[in-house]
């Protein structure tokens, strides 16, 4: 090929890399991770007989989807290793994303590496079973299976309650100032009785290291917390909707940042998610 040939597949590319990153992250949970598979997408892109190709778009998203495949196959090992709860790296928007929340990708990490796929290119992506059964070479049969098994155990994870945009983030501004002054009683009058905590140090800041169920055992670590914020500083960095959830980054006193999500049903915080691991959270800088 050409170079203006080649450089016309670089610019059609690129069009498409914000489609295909939000594909294979919503596969991994991991940012890094998606963007090593699309850039192997890319490499292969580049030494593609691309005069074949008549769907850019499909044969791509399929060749990142295959990648996606592989590399869950590792990452199940790494995460059978990891110290204290896994949670998918943070993702920080202005808007509210529906199609995929936090609560949902983690039920996501209990589905088999093909039931993953099937539900999120059908589900989510909205593909027919015949391009998906192209993609992950199962018979379009077998990906509607797959895809109807992933729906029943992924059900519970799916909001059963919208909260308004606005409310959201007043409820994640109210719970940074009530959980910093150490307003225990405001902070406790915004959760729910069985609410939890679920933190991800990976070993490298500390956090707690399975997660925190009940109203008493987080009001007794969130009052601790509170004595050292006051002591140390947090400062807030942003508010906004962190895998779908409403929530707030902010910059610790070691100078690491930190994302905190809250899932919020009948106006009670319900879970806490807190991301500290800092290679998580490097594309926030």
């Amino acid at each position: 090929m050409s170079g203006v040939a080649n450089g016309d597949a670089a610019a059609s590319f690129d069009l498409l890399r914000p489609k295909l990153i939000r594909v294979a992250y919503r596969m991994l949970g991991s940012v890094a991770d998606a963007e090593d598979m699309v850039q192997e997408a890319f490499i292969r892109w580049m030494g593609a007989d691309r005069t074949a190709v008549r769907e850019p778009e499909a044969f791509l998203r399929r060749t990142v989807t295959r990648l996606c495949l592989d590399q869950l196959k590792s990452a199940r090992r790494q995460r059978e290793t990891y110290i204290g709860p896994w949670l998918p790296d943070p993702i920080v928007e202005e808007q509210e994303e529906e199609d995929v929340t936090l609560p949902l990708m983690l039920a996501l990490e209990r589905l088999s590496p093909l039931e993953r796929a099937a539900f999120l290119l059908h589900d989510v992506f909205g593909l027919a079973f015949d391009e998906i059964a192209a993609t992950i070479q199962r018979d379009p049969a077998a990906c509607r299976q797959l895809a109807a098994r992933a729906r029943t155990h992924v059900r519970q994870a799916r909001p059963r309650f919208r909260i308004e945009k606005d409310r959201g983030l007043e409820l994640a501004a109210a719970f940074f100032n009530a959980s910093r002054s150490g307003d225990m009683k405001a902070l406790g009058a915004m959760l729910a009785a069985d609410v939890s905590v679920h933190a991800d140090g990976g070993g490298k800041r500390s956090a707690a290291l399975r997660p925190l169920v009940g109203f008493d055992e987080v009001m007794k670590v969130q009052t601790h917390l509170a004595k050292l914020f006051r002591e140390h500083g947090s400062n807030l960095v942003r508010t906004g909707f962190i895998n779908g959830l409403p929530g707030f980054v902010t910059l610790e006193a070691d100078g690491e940042y930190q994302t905190t999500a809250l899932e919020i049903e009948e106006g009670k915080i319900t879970a806490i998610y807190i991301v500290r691991n800092p290679d998580k959270l490097r594309h926030l800088h």
